[in-house]
């Protein structure tokens, strides 16, 4: 979700090379001294492919819905779940469908028109939800990180520190941090003249693609995008990096084996979703570039199809962990289902 600001490096390279090869598409409103509207490529190179992934991306997308949708009322409903973790664990589910809903509907609906233009302000409307959301979770996960060192590290003032007084900002402080960067990364890149290319070779107005039809100078962009990544991601993988380090070894420490377990079992879920969503994005952009250029338009629809699974397989399965491994989960969705059926029956 924030593998937007993890290409930084690349921007500055990428742009030079389109400026060196000096290649201009000329569709939409190309020819105007301004740029009014985004093309969007998506697969538009490969229609024999966009019956199969519009099929398998709706699926996932209604999965994720319902998914997450019912990790929120089961946190709401049950008064069981009206914890620190749950708390955060229904901020996640909410923030997965804002942030799929930002960019799936767009990419499922340029299946079903042979229009596949977005308006500029459009653009900058998703591109500033998909950053708020990618920024918001990074900060989330190291928040779920810190609640599950203090349950296990110190459990008998876990009801003190994680009070309703402290998850609660806690948690408004992850949307407030996203949005505020969110919003400064949207603005200066929206600011930008786009008086040539239009065509965004992405399923959506992804910020590096947009960067790079810029005729305009993007130095101050590409630092304000490094800091970003530095405070977004790089910071909240060091902290929960360290919460785990001091999380085993107290683990460690336990005598039995059974408590051991037991202890395990409360961090199990989100640690599988953190390994899922960072050693994604390392897979996605730390692999080894392609250097023969004849491949180039391969090697580019893979990574664009990695980046929409990447965009839509980690939100549909955060609440198939947290629900396939957690005991309080289950019985709260079969106790809301049990009360439904038999008010309904009655």
């Amino acid at each position: 979700m924030y593998s937007n600001c993890c290409r930084i490096s690349f921007v500055e390279r990428k742009w030079e090379r389109s400026l060196a090869n000096g290649k201009t598409i000329n569709m939409g409103k190309t020819n105007q001294s301004s740029v009014t509207e985004f093309v969007l490529l998506g697969l538009s190179g490969y229609p024999e492919l966009e019956a199969i992934y519009f099929v398998l991306v709706l699926f996932m997308y209604l999965v994720i819905l319902l998914g997450n949708g019912v990790i929120i009322i089961v946190s709401v409903c049950d008064s069981h779940l009206h914890t620190s973790m749950y708390f955060f664990l229904s901020n996640l589910s909410f923030l997965d469908i804002c942030y799929t809903s930002s960019s799936i509907p767009l990419f499922l609906s340029s299946f079903l028109t042979t229009k596949k233009t977005i308006s500029f302000s459009g653009c900058g409307v998703q591109m500033f939800l998909s950053f708020a959301m990618g920024a918001t979770e990074c900060v989330l996960l190291s928040m779920m990180a810190y609640d599950r060192y203090v349950a296990i590290c110190n459990p008998l003032r876990y009801p003190i520190i994680m009070s309703k007084n402290s998850y609660v900002p806690m948690a408004a402080g992850s949307w407030i941090a996203g949005g505020v960067n969110s919003m400064l990364q949207t603005s200066l890149a929206m600011r930008l003249p786009f008086c040539g290319d239009n065509v965004i070779n992405h399923f959506t107005c992804e910020i590096l693609a947009v960067l790079k039809l810029a005729c305009a100078d993007i130095s101050i962009n590409v630092i304000s995008m490094v800091v970003a990544n530095m405070i977004f991601l790089v910071v909240p993988v060091l902290f929960i990096f360290i919460s785990y380090v001091f999380i085993l070894s107290t683990i460690l420490r336990i005598p039995s084996s059974e408590g051991r377990r037991k202890a395990f079992s409360t961090c199990s879920a989100h640690l599988t979703v953190v390994i899922i969503f960072y050693g994604t994005i390392l897979f996605m952009y730390a692999k080894p570039k392609a250097k023969d250029s004849s491949g180039a338009d391969k090697v580019q629809v893979t990574d664009k199809i990695i980046s929409l699974f990447y965009g839509v397989v980690t939100p549909m399965l955060n609440p198939l962990i947290y629900s396939l491994r957690n005991k309080d989960v289950k019985a709260a969705v079969k106790n809301i289902l049990y009360h439904k059926c038999f008010s309904g029956g009655k």
